[in-house]
């Protein structure tokens, strides 16, 4: 099955002609799992947003299907301290130290409230005709779709992928770090005008506030990007091509 690369794939944009026809011709909805969250001070708020949604456009226009738009609430670890919300990378990326508020982040709710979320979007998808759903993005947001997939995929008669591999010890997967290397190398490729690789300290003794991973001022590039890029969207593209025949 072959697909117009200069078809309009976001939910948003579509009428309910195109709409009809594309879901039709491949009824996969692809959920961007975002966040407003603190990635280095070189990658801007939204990226896991931005990495997903531009990963999951890549592979509407190959393997079919419609692009929702991007969520930006998620769960994370949490805790209080004095009254003070912290979670996600302010606390991971301080873990030997107090936590610290990370500007820009705004994007945790408790896992209840994410799970409802996750729910009643997928029943919605459902309603409107998809038979197969995509959700990735924000790493905590990843875990707990894989944690009730195959329950969900039980009650709503829906097939659930995420793009996560078995093993992703390689660092070629999507968005298996934060903000370091592999995040990084998907946005010089997808985003390059949003990645500002000055903003961080050259001196390589200093490791950057809240990135977890290979150090991206050395192991990140635009190529490797592409590379990750391509291998993924077409191992995404063999696995949706197979459930679309059995559907």
């Amino acid at each position: 099955m072959s697909f117009d690369a200069c078809e309009k794939v976001r939910y948003v944009e579509l009428t309910p002609r195109e709409f009809r026809a594309r879901i039709k011709a491949a009824p996969i909805a692809y959920l961007p799992l975002g966040t407003l969250e603190w990635h280095g001070e070189h990658l801007p708020l939204g990226s896991d947003g931005l990495q997903s949604s531009g990963v999951m456009e890549l592979l509407a226009h190959k393997a079919g299907g419609i692009v929702l738009p991007m969520l930006f609430l998620g769960p994370d670890l949490n805790e209080s301290v004095n009254g003070t919300d912290f979670y996600g990378m302010d606390i991971y990326g301080f873990r030997d130290q107090s936590p610290t508020q990370l500007d820009g982040s705004a994007y945790w709710v408790p896992d209840d409230l994410f799970i409802s979320l996750l729910r009643a979007i997928l029943a919605r998808l459902k309603r409107a005709g998809f038979r197969i759903v995509v959700a990735h993005g924000h790493g905590p947001s990843n875990h707990c779709f894989k944690q009730y997939k195959a329950e969900w995929e039980k009650e709503f008669g829906l097939s659930l992928f995420h793009m996560w591999r078995d093993d992703e010890s390689d660092g070629m997967g999507i968005q298996t770090d934060h903000a370091a290397a592999n995040e990084t190398s998907i946005m010089m490729h997808l985003h390059p005008e949003t990645v500002k690789m000055d903003q961080l300290h050259s001196d390589p003794a200093v490791w950057p506030v809240a990135v977890s991973g290979d150090d991206p001022r050395v192991h990140a590039s635009a190529q490797k990007g592409r590379r990750i890029v391509g291998q993924q969207t077409e191992r995404m593209c063999k696995l949706l091509g197979q459930a679309l025949i059995t559907l």
